[in-house]
């Protein structure tokens, strides 16, 4: 596997996790305090189009990982989860890492 498949998710999942805090930051002054109702909406949209790349950056990374369904469904869940994305992006790192591939020639045989 390409090391930029893993690079491509690690940066979604990091953009998805800041969004989803940003978000629930303005649902909370939103519903709280009764201000901000713009402003969350645009960052709803936001992260719902960051979101949906995010799922597709996944993906893609399960299907290249061969990871079964349910891991898959949970990676692709924990960007809903506020704070659940960084601690799933770490673990998905240390499990993918030993499978990419730096672009390094394979030996020759004779």
């Amino acid at each position: 596997m390409k090391k930029s498949v893993l690079t491509r998710y690690r940066v979604m999942a990091y953009v998805t996790a800041v969004m989803l805090l940003v978000l629930c930051t303005c649902m909370t002054f939103k519903y709280g305090f009764h201000m901000g109702k713009d402003l969350t909406f645009v960052v709803s949209q936001i992260h719902g189009l960051l979101y949906m790349v995010y799922l597709v950056v996944a993906f893609d990374l399960g299907q290249k990982a061969r990871w079964p369904f349910g891991k898959l469904l949970w990676v692709l869940v924990s960007g809903t989860i506020p704070t659940a994305a960084f601690f799933v992006e770490r673990k998905v790192v240390r499990e993918v890492a030993p499978l990419v591939d730096e672009g390094r020639a394979a030996p020759a045989e004779a």
